[in-house]
């Protein structure tokens, strides 16, 4: 079946989310295709955080519609969003800095555990066994990420660029199907900007997940999304390939041509 003719995986419809007088995100529409990478761009204020909290409930939208794989999501609590399959890093990186980087991605595989309370405090078999798949399943993702040899430091003693990777480790252990990436490469230099955006390039071609992406360095947004909006205090300043952003009339006069 071709893109076309998909359902979108996420779609915004009018959304509109309001603090006081001001509008954060205001009258906004987003189309996702499933499989894609797609890129929210814009100052800071513009409302992407904003966007991205609405979706996996932290806020409820005021106005408008918001679906996931067809279902009405609008009024979504976080830990529903997170049983659908939505997962999402943060601006401000959120670990357990005071337990193991295993630790770390081993609560995230929990998530998916199957086995009760009494297997729990009875260390039964069922436990047991369940515990060393998820251990296992835990030093996989960390071998993607490249921290198998960290896995027992402390997820604060890490470096910033492998807190980033601990917790896209820990985000993609919750299985999901849409991951919601904010500002991965903030705080990056140059070379760790280019060996983030290989390894989101991996961590898309491994698993079949759509990634949403929030981005102020346009390098990495022109080498990984396909289609990106624009935003300007909370709206829509203009949709569409990465190219057609760059040289569209509008977001020109905006940022006076500079970086978004």
């Amino acid at each position: 079946m071709s893109e076309d003719r998909q359902e979108p995986i996420l779609e915004m419809k009018n959304v509109e989310k309001h603090f006081g007088g001001v509008r954060a995100i205001d009258e906004f529409d987003l189309k996702v295709m499933p499989r894609s990478i797609y890129g929210l761009i814009g100052p800071n204020g513009a409302g992407k955080t904003t966007i991205f909290n609405t979706i996996t409930g932290i806020y409820t939208a005021d106005n408008g519609q918001i679906f996931f794989q067809g279902k009405d999501i609008t009024r979504i609590r976080p830990h529903e969003a997170a049983e659908l399959g939505i997962a999402r890093t943060f601006q401000n990186i959120r670990l357990f800095g005071n337990l193991s980087v295993k630790m770390n991605v081993i609560i995230a595989c929990n998530m998916h555990a199957k086995y009760g309370i009494v297997d729990a405090l009875l260390r039964l078999p069922r436990y047991r066994q369940v515990s060393k798949e998820t251990e296992e399943r835990a030093m996989q993702f960390l071998e993607i990420v490249g921290l198998t040899d960290k896995a027992d430091d402390l997820a604060s003693s890490l470096p910033y660029g492998h807190q980033r990777k601990l917790e896209i480790a820990r985000a993609m252990a919750t299985e999901p199907k849409l991951l919601l990436l904010d500002e991965p490469a903030a705080g990056m230099n140059a070379d760790e900007s280019l060996e983030l955006v290989e390894f989101v390039k991996r961590l898309h071609d491994t698993y079949p997940i759509t990634i949403l992406m929030i981005e102020h360095h346009m390098d990495v947004v022109t080498n990984l999304c396909g289609q990106c909006t624009v935003l300007d205090f909370g709206k829509t300043l203009a949709q569409g390939t990465v190219e057609e952003v760059k040289h569209n009339d509008a977001v020109i006069a905006a940022y006076l041509g500079g970086e978004l």
